[in-house]
Formats: C-alpha cells, structure tokens, sequence
C-alpha cells in the first residue's frame, strides 16, 4: 500500500503530523482497499536489545519474493494470565 499512500500525497508539502496522518488515512485504491490511520501519541522506551534467542522465538515466514523484506509474523502461543 506504500505505493499508493505516496502517489495520494505526492506535491502535497508534509507539514505536520495531522497533514500525514490525513493524506494516509485517505489513500483509497480503484479495487476499493482503503487505507486507516491514527497518530500514536505513546512514549516508547529507546535502546531496547532484542537478544538472538528472542528473536528465534519469533514465528516469522519469509514469502517466496523478497522474503527479506516481505513475510508475515505469526502471533506466539501465549501463557494464560490469572
């Protein structure tokens, strides 16, 4: 879809996030597929290692074209919470 949010914003000046935000929430294709999007206004922690055991856990198909950069993430079988 990223194809289509740049060709939606294309000469637009990008300046501010609400700008972003609106321009990609109104990308839309001729098929119908439609495009939603809100601003996280979260603070998230930087510097957080991700360890190679971590990452082997991780359950993650590479699709046969580019697989480096196209593949889909399973969830993980999570432990039931009390």
């Amino acid at each position: 879809m990223f194809s289509f949010i740049t060709k939606n914003w294309r000469g637009k000046p990008l300046t501010d996030r609400a700008t972003i935000v609106n321009l990609i929430g109104s990308t839309k294709t001729e098929e119908g597929l439609k495009i939603r999007c809100e601003l996280d206004t979260n603070n998230y922690p930087k510097g957080i290692k991700v360890s190679d055991a971590q990452m082997e856990k991780v359950k993650l198909k590479k699709h046969e074209f580019h697989g480096d950069w196209n593949y889909t993430i399973y969830p993980s079988k999570s432990k039931k919470r009390n």
